[in-house]
């Protein structure tokens, strides 16, 4: 199974977010074990670093980059893939552009916490715990 993991999924671990970071967690734990194939895309990555930037030196940031690649897969970008996600004319760019990375790299689902952002997906979205539920 190949997924997309939402930054939000991500950021729960993180930033230790509760009550959200025991499923979380899982999802990390199914990515980390080889049972799902787990892709980030790099606009995901850019995003936490903007979040967490008061927490983030240089160093803390090349070193959060290497233990996420050690567990996820990153899911590049291309100008055309901008391109099409503009295209699709959501209120949301950043979520469309997540629904091209998603397609890009053939996933199953997107696995995030806000799953009415992506009621117009075409690759289906589902929370931690119900992906949790299939194993």
């Amino acid at each position: 199974m190949t997924l997309l993991i939402d930054a939000n999924i991500l950021l729960d671990v993180l930033m230790d977010r509760q009550p959200f970071t025991k499923s979380s967690s899982l999802v990390w734990k199914l990515c980390e074990t080889g049972l799902v194939r787990g892709y980030v895309s790099v606009l995901s990555f850019a995003d936490i670093v903007y979040i967490m930037r008061k927490s983030l030196s240089p160093d803390k940031t090349e070193s959060l980059l290497r233990s996420l690649a050690q567990i996820f897969l990153f899911a590049d970008l291309r100008f055309k893939d901008l391109q099409k996600a503009a295209g699709m004319r959501w209120g949301d760019y950043e979520d469309a552009v997540q629904v091209t990375a998603a397609k890009a790299v053939a996933a199953d689902y997107i696995v995030t916490r806000n799953l009415k952002d992506y009621k117009q997906s075409p690759v289906p979205a589902i929370l931690p715990e119900q992906l949790c539920a299939m194993f």
